[in-house]
């Protein structure tokens, strides 16, 4: 009988722990199959770098960045309801405590935000989020280690100068009109 009752309890525990929660990075994995959705992972070789010409400020940005997850739902005639059912899903996530937005741009039906995820000194994921109401919609996850702010500014004077390789992208030619 008090065997039973501990199990029980232990289930009742594992159960209240659960947290039904979506966070994004099950809204990645739970829509990598869906038709609708494009999935690419990116990896820092895509910018085709010569490291040797980067500062050392620019070669620790580097160096903190691992990659780029990319979630697109390209919209078209046949999917305007699950189109507007995934984006209410999406602005749904990005409100949780977790994700700290640091930008929002609202022009009619066009919406970016850029968000984070950590502390300021310890940014573990910045997600870039951007709705074109004809197109679709995108989120990008920006994942490396001990990224900050500086991080992120030295990366972007990195991209200026890189030979993105454009073949990696492909997928999401339709979205970009």
């Amino acid at each position: 009988m008090k065997f039973t009752f501990i199990i029980a309890v232990l289930v009742a525990v594992l159960l209240c722990s659960c947290n039904d929660k979506q966070s994004l990075q099950r809204y990645f994995v739970d829509n990598s199959e869906n038709k609708d959705f494009i999935v690419l992972d990116v990896t820092s070789t895509i910018l085709n770098l010569d490291k040797a010409k980067l500062s050392s400020e620019q070669k620790t940005a580097l160096e903190s960045f691992d990659k780029l997850n990319i979630l697109a739902f390209r919209k078209d005639s046949t999917n305007v309801v699950k189109f507007e059912t995934e984006s209410k899903k999406i602005n749904q996530i990005l409100k949780a405590k977790e994700y700290q937005e640091l930008m929002k741009v609202n022009s009619g039906s066009d919406i970016a935000s850029v968000s984070f995820v950590g502390s300021e000194d310890n940014i573990k994921e910045f997600i870039l989020y951007a709705k074109k109401d004809e197109n679709g919609f995108a989120v990008v996850r920006v994942l490396g280690d001990d990224m900050n702010p500086n991080n992120i500014l030295a990366l972007m004077t990195v991209l200026k100068e890189s030979k993105i390789d454009l073949e990696q992208l492909k997928p999401l030619e339709g979205l970009i009109k």
